[in-house]
């Protein structure tokens, strides 16, 4: 059992407290998942840079030395700060290749994320401890999802905690498990896309990726994963401008929705919406099966 949160403004009212908001929903849903958590949040959105978000969990890195390297590889100026032991990387070269190169020559870390305007962090804890640490509430921005996981089929790890991201400023979280993700991580792999973990939510967050690369809108390539990923789920995904939600033919993983003219929320259990500004005057409905739900700021 996992608890997904999700807040996408569609103004700029709530963009300066939209951390703040989604670790007041994250926190109710510590009890269908209080072993790890994760989110990621869309904010400060620049075309003339990436942003790389590396965890580098139980090791010592030297991150001068490694974007040092970086740099000379990617032959641009690479920059860096560090939040506990995760390390955010600029640098206004490609993100996949500097993503590509840090994965082949520093193995012992963790690409989370990459983009214009993502910044992903996940941990082992109370998901209430690991959105302090990581200083959530503080967080400005214009979207944001969020996981809290209770491991069911494999060990409590950072590893294992959501959200997954693959491709440029994409990322999705995921309450539920597919059947046939071995099999298609092998079709992903043969396209180019690397994954990290062994973990079918990666290969969710993969197959969106790729699909989006493949010249798919968000709504699209939700729309192809319903026939190609076999399973019970429900899924909340981010894009630099767009979020989306979408529940298995079967819906037998819960998810409420709410919508009110200066946001959309999702979450899987409404009590992590009921605290949103204006809530008492947002349209609630619980998403249909095989629907996709989609907005974009575009």
């Amino acid at each position: 059992m996992c608890g997904i949160v999700g807040l996408f403004l569609k103004t700029e009212r709530h963009e300066q407290e939209l951390g703040r908001l989604t670790a007041l929903m994250l926190e109710q849903m510590r009890d269908r998942g209080p072993d790890s958590a994760g989110f990621a949040i869309y904010g400060d959105d620049r075309d003339d840079r990436t942003r790389l978000t590396v965890l580098a969990e139980g090791v010592d890195i030297d991150w001068p030395e490694v974007c040092g390297r970086l740099s000379e590889n990617l032959e641009s100026e690479v920059s860096h700060r560090t939040i506990l032991d995760h390390a955010v990387i600029e640098t206004r070269a490609s993100g996949s290749d500097a993503r590509q190169w840090i994965i082949d020559h520093v193995p012992e870390v963790t690409v989370l994320g990459f983009g214009h305007a993502i910044e992903l962090y996940k941990a082992v804890g109370d998901p209430k401890l690991v959105a302090e640490r990581y200083g959530l509430a503080d967080r400005r921005g214009t979207h944001a999802i969020a996981h809290t996981r209770m491991a069911t089929e494999s060990a409590v790890t950072t590893g294992g905690s959501h959200p997954f991201s693959t491709g440029e400023d994409t990322c999705l979280v995921h309450n539920g498990s597919l059947s046939n993700h071995n099999l298609l991580r092998e079709v992903l792999e043969s396209k180019g896309v690397s994954f990290q973990t062994e973990n079918d939510t990666e290969v969710a967050a993969g197959y969106v990726a790729w699909r989006l690369t493949e010249g798919d809108s968000l709504e699209e390539a939700m729309g192809r994963g319903i026939d190609d990923l076999d399973g019970f789920y429900t899924f909340c995904v981010g894009t630099r401008d767009g979020f989306a939600v979408v529940r298995d033919p079967i819906a037998c993983k819960p998810a409420v929705m709410a919508e009110t003219d200066d946001w959309v929320a999702m979450a899987s259990e409404y009590r992590a919406i009921a605290q949103l500004p204006d809530v008492n005057h947002a349209v609630v409905w619980e998403p249909d099966p095989a629907k996709i739900f989609a907005w974009s700021r575009a």
